[in-house]
Parts: structure tokens; C-alpha cells; sequence
């Protein structure tokens, strides 16, 4: 395929958008795993991410998704800064899911990360298997851990035991799309440059909502 019919456009980043937004109304209208408002209300900023994960022996799991952050005095929230999300796992293992993994970010030192290219997530041993799955829990490190609360709404059946570890990446190629310009996540997410799109300004509506 030549470049032109891979790369992204506005349209496809908005869909993106929705679906993550959707993605959050669902589980927060599951009791048993809706995020807290009080936690959404003190949370300084937040990851949204769309994985899945597949495989038999060596997996792989890919996925995207967005960060927004808080302004400490207004209480408004960023324009997205998009994300990539790859994960390599080794072990036995079996099956496929699709999750839905929000993060919140507790306070500065963890909003801080976002002005990276990249940051490690993840980096523990799991095995699961169900059919729906759905917790908060840290999945960082130890000092990790009082920084960031992580929610996850899972569907599908995957099953085994693996050691893993993970990064998240700035999307640059999306944030050019989506602004018309090149911007670093920290212009997005701190300098407050780049215009949201109207399904941006909705997910910020959203989140708004559930924190009451």
C-alpha cells in the first residue's frame, strides 16, 4: 500500500475519539466496575486506552488510545495527546480479549510521564481466565502504584501465565493529524496548544459527568 492510503486523517482520529468515549460509558454504567467519581474528581489526568490481545505461546498485544490532563486551577481538562500502546509476552498462553483500560493519574509526578516520549507500563507476572473481567488495581511499580489507579473492562477468554512488559509511546504521526501541526505532548497536555475536536470536547463532557 503506498503511504498516502495508511495515513491518518482527522475523521479516523475523531472516530477514535468516540469510540473511547463509548468505550468509558460502558463501564461506567457497570456497577461492579465503574471508575469512583471521587477518584475522577481528584485524578489530575487520565489515559484512555483500546487494546487487544491475541496468541498462542508468544502473544502480542497493540493498541491505541489518548491522554488528557487537568488544569490545576480551572479544572478543565487538555486536548488529547494520542498514544500508541505495544506490549510483547512470553509464556503459555491461549486466546484472545479485547480491553478497555483507563488510568488515572493521582497527581504531578504522574502527569509528568506524559512529557515523555515514552513511559513503561506494566512489568508484572499475570495468568487470567474468564469470560468479562473488570478491576482497579496498580500494575505499575511499587512507587508507581501510589501515583496511578488503573481500571480495565475486558471481554473475551485468555488464559496463561507471562512476564511482561510494556510501553507507551507518544502517537506523533496521529497528533499531526489531528492538530494540522507538529506538537510535542507537552505543548498539548500543558502549554494548552492545539484546538479539540467536538468529539474531544465531548469525552471531556463525559468524564465531567461521571465525576459528579
Amino acid at each position: 500500500m503506498g503511504g498516502s492510503a495508511l495515513a491518518l486523517d482527522q475523521a479516523e482520529l475523531g472516530k477514535r475519539i468516540r469510540t473511547l468515549t463509548i468505550k468509558f460509558e460502558e463501564i461506567q454504567a457497570k456497577p461492579d466496575k465503574r471508575i469512583p467519581a471521587e477518584n475522577l474528581r481528584k485524578a489530575q489526568g487520565i489515559i484512555l486506552l483500546d487494546r487487544t490481545k491475541a496468541g498462542f505461546i508468544f502473544a502480542y498485544q497493540g493498541g491505541a488510545g489518548l491522554a488528557m490532563v487537568k488544569d490545576a486551577k480551572s479544572g478543565n481538562w487538555s486536548s488529547p495527546s494520542f498514544l500508541t500502546a505495544n506490549e510483547a509476552s512470553l509464556g503459555f498462553q491461549i486466546g484472545g480479549q479485547q480491553s478497555f483500560i483507563a488510568v488515572l493519574l493521582m497527581n504531578t509526578n504522574a502527569t509528568r510521564a506524559l512529557s515523555e516520549s515514552s513511559f513503561n507500563f506494566g512489568g508484572e507476572a499475570s495468568g487470567t481466565a474468564g469470560n468479562t473481567s473488570g478491576k482497579a488495581e496498580g500494575t505499575l511499580t511499587d512507587d508507581q502504584k501510589q501515583l496511578m489507579l488503573v481500571y480495565s473492562d475486558s471481554t473475551g477468554l485468555y488464559g496463561g501465565a507471562a512476564i511482561k512488559g510494556g510501553v507507551l509511546s507518544s502517537d506523533t504521526e496521529a497528533n499531526i493529524a489531528y492538530y494540522g501541526e507538529s506538537l510535542t505532548p507537552k505543548q498539548i497536555l500543558f502549554d494548552r496548544k492545539g484546538t479539540p475536536s467536538e468529539a474531544a470536547t465531548s469525552l471531556m463532557q463525559k468524564i465531567n459527568q461521571a465525576s459528579k
